[in-house]
């Protein structure tokens, strides 16, 4: 395993591992039997606990001009085509808060969010994020925000969790990049890591089809989060950051080569690092007929992929909260079935492992 990894991720690899106490730290029962309790970051909370908590609010939509690039309408209609096909119910969905300004400063400056909030974003600044700025949109991204946070939490109680949004990764701690304006899953990780006497761990596991590179930047320095990214080498961003570690891949990789990849290291991660938590950004992206992909998954490559990360996580008993990430179609109602493929996969294992 070690002969796949570069020197230098090798190295930091040997950083982040050093910290690590000798005792078990993986969750021996289900951890929504555990005794730790507490309120969750919620304007709804769902308390049918034999269901899959599904994360969702109706502000994680905004307006956007015309025939804009971002596929907007995709976020209520992945919760439309759950609940159509009968995979979830509306009695098992949850609504995040807005994420306050004190929870966002844990990773944003506070010159940032300042004018982020208040709309004092110069024109380039808008033209690297990819939107018009609106307070729609910041209402947007705060709800979003939230909604991670909220899976996250659920997660740590119940054991899965998944969010109808979320995986703004290319959000620097300055400024915003590539339609992502606040880094939802630096957010959570923060907030999640912190919030309790013994600092929890943090793996995330980001198989958009572009490199998070603003999660990786924002953690490049911190032991107890470790970013896992698995992306097209010759996509967006030009630029990359260093994750802790890269899987870069070649133009037109199909089902088998890519799962094989993920089943590669993930095992690895989850025994050398012994995370408490996993943030699983499951961009659909890497699809072959996504717009901004450049990889040939298919749907059903999707879903295993899904199905593999989530079934060897939990097996380990290990608490793993879903985003969905990136996805580009002009056909919403196609691409937002493709995004609920998590949501399927997640159901499946709920049922299985008798979460």
């Amino acid at each position: 395993m070690f002969n796949l990894l570069c020197q230098k991720s090798m190295y930091r690899a040997a950083i982040k591992y050093k910290h690590v106490a000798q005792k078990e730290t993986l969750l021996k029962q289900n951890p929504m039997h555990g005794t730790w309790r507490r309120s969750f970051n919620a304007d709804h909370t769902c308390l049918e606990s034999r269901a899959l908590p599904i994360v969702h609010h109706v502000k994680y939509i905004c307006a956007l001009p015309e025939n804009h690039r971002f596929p907007m309408g995709k976020f209520p209609k992945v919760l439309e085509s759950l609940l159509r096909d009968q995979v979830i119910t509306d009695k098992q969905v949850w609504a995040p808060k807005i994420a306050s300004t004190d929870l966002l400063g844990c990773v944003h400056t506070e010159e940032y969010l300042s004018n982020f909030i208040s709309g004092e974003i110069s024109e380039k600044d808008q033209r690297r994020t990819g939107f018009p700025w609106s307070s729609g949109l910041v209402q947007r991204c705060r709800y979003e925000t939230g909604g991670t946070v909220l899976a996250g939490e659920i997660a740590l109680q119940r054991g899965l969790a998944c969010s109808t949004a979320g995986g703004t990764h290319h959000a620097f701690p300055s400024y915003g990049s590539g339609f992502c304006l606040l880094n939802d899953l630096a957010v959570a990780a923060k907030h999640l890591m912190g919030e309790s006497t013994s600092r929890r761990k943090i793996l995330i596991v980001d198989l958009d089809v572009h490199q998070g590179d603003g999660t990786a930047f924002i953690f490049k320095d911190e032991p107890d989060v470790f970013t896992f990214s698995v992306h097209c080498g010759k996509n967006f961003p030009v630029r990359k950051q260093q994750s802790d570690l890269d899987v870069s891949l070649e133009d037109g990789i199909e089902d088998k080569e890519y799962l094989s990849k993920v089943q590669e290291h993930l095992p690895w991660l989850l025994e050398t690092f012994r995370p408490d938590l996993v943030l699983y950004d499951s961009g659909v992206d890497p699809h072959w007929e996504d717009e901004l992909g450049r990889l040939h998954l298919t749907d059903e490559g999707l879903y295993q992929r899904d199905l593999y990360v989530l079934q060897t996580v939990i097996k380990r008993g290990i608490p793993v909260a879903t985003v969905i990430g990136g996805g580009y179609s002009r056909d919403i109602d196609r691409l937002a079935r493709r995004h609920s493929i998590i949501h399927r996969a997640a159901s499946k294992v709920w049922r299985e492992h008798g979460l």
